[in-house]
């Protein structure tokens, strides 16, 4: 029994013991863990009270290397560290917003390109920034090592970086050259790039231009006519609000109407018929042909005398060439009144020869009407050079016979 109790409590102090020794090993190890240690604040850090100056690309490099600094040779190089950081201090690289410099491309980068313009370190020019139309590869805008002017659109970043632009430079030369068009007012070529409701979208210059559909000749707005090309003039330029209207009739009708002139027999195509008449294209004007103007009998019913996209000859009979309009006629060209009813495929092979009857005939009755008013005014002529006497005039008509025989029962 004695040595049993022995036992129990050599245990029991052993296990006090064991336990006093895990919790004072416990308890340092937190305290080592939660002590603070000292620590320097660096440049770039925050501090309690507020926070310092971020550190530059340099510096952070700088931070992170642990090797020793290898040993330089100088004399090599002709110049040493410390003179080349004078030398940058003197050198004057002063670059403002707006300015235009020549810079030279020397690496493409992600959504962009580096160009050298001289400055510490090399400018980077967006993708967007490339070209006036980016068409999403800077390649194609610009090449390795090529030279060319450049416009700052930026100021430096924390790295002295710049940002540089073409398509500033290009969209001002577009405009100088819209209006020196505009002034010359000469007709161009444009490409149609885009289509909406109310007409197209035309590239002039590097511009866009919109082309409404009402000025579209031989033509409709649609995707169809993406990629081609229109003879153009200008309809509005307005460089403030940035807005440029161009038309295609206004060209056409002014290059196609040196060449129309009354008395013309021209082929066209019926694109549209209407109660009142049919419209025609001819050489990509639309001209009308009034139901008046078909035949001289009465017409009922127009779909029965012209079809639609019919190829037909006309007579032009007048033209407005300011608003690009022609009236045309086909009864001028029948034989005999009531053939465009009867016959009217008769009628266009016969067209050239009953035009020059035509012309003939008017040019006869022109003549006969010049005849006439000459006359008239000879006439006129002859009446006024004949002396006029009041006194003269009434003498002769009283001493007249039947003056006498109304005097005499005046005197019985």
């Amino acid at each position: 029994p004695v040595r049993v109790e022995t036992l129990h409590l050599v245990t029991t102090l052993f296990r006090s013991m064991l336990g006093r020794a895990i919790c004072v090993a416990l308890a340092l190890g937190v305290a080592t863990a939660f002590t603070p240690s000292r620590w320097v604040p660096t440049r770039g850090a925050v501090t309690m009270g507020a926070a310092t100056q971020p550190m530059s690309k340099f510096e952070r490099l700088q931070s992170r290397w642990k090797g020793e600094p290898r040993p330089v040779d100088e004399t090599k190089a002709g110049f040493s560290y410390d003179a080349f950081e004078a030398g940058l201090g003197d050198t004057s690289c002063a670059f403002a917003r707006g300015d235009v410099i020549p810079g030279k491309v020397v690496q493409y980068e992600y959504q962009g390109a580096l160009v050298d313009i001289g400055a510490k370190s090399a400018a980077f020019m967006p993708l967007r920034e490339a070209a006036l139309i980016p068409d999403g590869d800077v390649a194609t805008a610009v090449s390795i090592d090529e030279t060319r002017d450049f416009q700052i659109i930026s100021e430096e970043d924390e790295n002295g970086q710049l940002l540089v632009s073409i398509r500033r430079l290009e969209f001002q030369n577009a405009w100088d050259k819209v209006l020196a068009s505009q002034v010359e007012d000469k007709a161009f070529d444009g490409e149609v790039i885009g289509v909406n409701r109310g007409g197209a979208i035309v590239n002039v210059h590097g511009l866009r231009a919109f082309l409404p559909g009402s000025h579209l000749c031989g033509a409709i707005p649609s995707e169809e006519i993406i990629g081609q090309s229109f003879r153009l003039k200008f309809l509005e330029v307005n460089q403030e609000t940035n807005k440029l209207v161009v038309s295609n009739r206004r060209a056409v009708v002014e290059d196609q109407m040196r060449e129309l002139s009354r008395g013309d027999v021209v082929q066209g195509v019926v694109k549209a018929i209407k109660p009142y008449g049919a419209f025609v294209e001819i050489a990509g004007m639309s001209g009308l042909l009034h139901i008046s103007q078909i035949s001289y009998d009465r017409i009922e019913d127009l779909s029965t005398v012209v079809e639609l996209n019919s190829l037909i000859k006309c007579m032009i009979i007048d033209h407005d060439k300011v608003n690009g309009r022609i009236a045309l006629s086909t009864k001028t060209l029948e034989p005999e009144p009531g053939d465009m009813l009867k016959d009217p495929k008769m009628v266009f092979e016969k067209a050239e020869e009953t035009a020059a009857k035509y012309h003939e005939r008017m040019e006869a009755e022109r003549r006969a009407r010049e005849e006439a008013a000459k006359d008239i005014v000879m006439g006129l002529g002859e009446d006024l050079e004949t002396p006029f006497s009041a006194s003269s005039d009434l003498e002769q008509i009283l001493s007249s016979p039947a003056a006498e025989g109304e005097a005499a029962p005046a005197s019985e």
